[in-house]
């Protein structure tokens, strides 16, 4: 009777759930096949070491987060700011790609070659987000520093520890994004849009 191996994307999606809750040092073998609940032998199968893993981990979250996400925000269209802000919710906002973004970034600080590959992909993002704000800025170092606001905004949030009094940290993000594209507050346009009845 033939033994049903563990396909390989399995080894990566499971090496990218532990990367994203320890850190590139917990991805070892040993955990991923305890995780998967078999024995380390059909590891070797689809890698030849450790580090072959690592890099398809790596290659996995680079298609993700840049391809699938710009193919997703182009097939559903809309006005550049709404594109633009489904790219982040798309990224930064996803229970899955959040917590590997933030490891790969931890991991970058001390792995010049995984640095170089954040860079790559840090780079289409802001290519993204220049092509988009370019759209209704015409400024190139307006558009840059907007993208460059845009960027840090979606990223530091996640990072940021402060409270906002009576203000909900979603609230205050979102007024951000208004802030940042000229739009008027929510609150503030659903007021002009409903008349208010007479006294």
């Amino acid at each position: 009777m033939a033994v049903t191996r563990t396909p390989r994307d399995r080894w990566i999606e499971e090496g990218l759930l532990v990367l994203a809750e320890g850190g590139p040092d917990a991805v070892r073998v040993e955990v991923l096949a305890k995780r998967l609940g078999v024995t380390k032998g059909g590891f070797y199968g689809f890698f030849d070491d450790r580090d072959a893993l690592l890099r398809a981990m790596l290659d996995v979250w680079e298609r993700e987060s840049t391809d699938e996400v710009i193919a997703r925000v182009q097939r559903e269209g809309g006005d550049p700011r709404s594109q633009i802000q489904r790219a982040g919710v798309l990224t930064f906002s996803s229970s899955r790609l959040l917590p590997i973004d933030l490891a790969i970034r931890t991991w970058a600080r001390r792995d010049e070659v995984v640095a170089e590959r954040l860079r790559a992909v840090d780079n289409r993002r802001m290519a993204l987000l220049r092509q988009m704000i370019g759209t209704f800025y015409s400024d190139p170092e307006e558009i840059e520093a907007r993208a460059l606001l845009a960027f840090c905004m979606a990223i530091g949030v996640h990072f940021l520890a402060a409270d906002h009094e009576q203000h909900t940290r979603s609230d205050v993000a979102q007024r951000a994004v208004d802030l940042l594209f000229d739009r008027a507050p929510r609150s503030a346009a659903a007021e002009t849009a409903v008349p208010r009845p007479s006294a």
